[in-house]
């Protein structure tokens, strides 16, 4: 486990466990949902590396070959494969200081024939958080690629999550996308109610500005400003659960099947490296 703090902001990683965030903490209140087993689905945040959310049938065709991959679901094996490798592999300690961590993991190409590097990084200052995430395609041969942050947010009955987008796929019972919704501009989707109020597990497309999670009954809100190549946002708000998901990432559910209407995933040259970030800063609502 690695400690890091600065200022109001306290962070910890577990990177044996997926790369994954235990703790975030803003004052001594949690800003993410603290860990609470030794599972990455027990986690407060995993990076999302090489690839978001679900292939359908765990298939794909790229580069003129039919590339099938084994399920990696750790709890749920009947779900397509999901959420790339990182979550599912252990991360080495790169660097660490009191306020900032690198730490990274290498794929060495398997069930996804091209190897790859990844990275993040952690950093605390007196604005929060930025958190980076690096792939780097270590193969000799164009390699997709898409990538993105999964954090998990303490939820109640108050908290309100705002986020402006101008697209809502509407997906099948598998989860998978089957329609794009469009608005003319961008808007919030909640209309200013609870998160609650709609349990989805959707993707949002057309993200305008940051999104912003505020919890009236702790007086505090976080501002999540994902870079520009993270435009599309995953929401998660299960039923009967005391958390919500809020994952910025670069493209929607099976992307790489290429819907229209949505941003495709990258493909990354041999030795091509592509870096994203996000910053979270959190306020006092008063």
């Amino acid at each position: 486990m690695i400690d890091l703090a600065f200022g109001d902001y306290a962070l910890s990683i577990n990177p044996e466990v997926g790369g994954s965030l235990s703790a975030f903490r803003w004052r001594g209140l949690d800003v993410m949902r603290p860990a609470e087993g030794t599972s990455v689905l027990d986690s407060s945040c995993f990076p999302l590396v090489p690839f978001s959310n679900r292939i359908a049938g765990s298939r794909f065709e790229f580069g003129g070959k039919d590339i099938l991959l084994e399920p990696n679901h750790p709890s749920a094996p009947h779900e397509p494969v999901l959420h790339g490798y990182g979550w599912t592999s252990g991360w080495s300690v790169l660097e660490a200081s009191s306020h900032r961590a690198l730490i990274g993991f290498r794929y060495p190409g398997a069930d996804w024939p091209w190897p790859f590097t990844a990275n993040a990084a952690y950093e605390l200052d007196g604005n929060g958080l930025k958190a980076s995430l690096t792939v780097t395609n270590e193969g000799d041969s164009p390699m997709p690629a898409g990538l993105g942050f999964h954090p998990y947010f303490p939820r109640t009955s108050q908290t309100v999550y705002r986020g402006y987008h101008s697209g809502e796929w509407q997906v099948d019972d598998a989860c998978l996308p089957r329609a794009l919704s469009k608005r003319e501009k961008p808007c919030d989707w909640w209309a200013g109610k609870p998160v609650g109020t709609r349990l989805v597990d959707t993707v949002y497309a057309g993200r305008s500005g940051p999104l912003q999670i505020q919890w009236p009954e702790s007086d505090i809100a976080a501002v999540i400003s994902p870079d520009d190549d993270l435009g599309c946002t995953t929401i998660y708000v299960p039923a009967g659960e005391d958390f919500f998901c809020v994952e910025p990432v670069s493209h929607a559910t099976d992307a790489i099947h290429g819907q229209a209407g949505q941003p495709a995933m990258r493909a990354l040259m041999p030795g091509e490296v592509w870096t994203v970030s996000m910053s979270i800063e959190v306020r006092s609502l008063s």
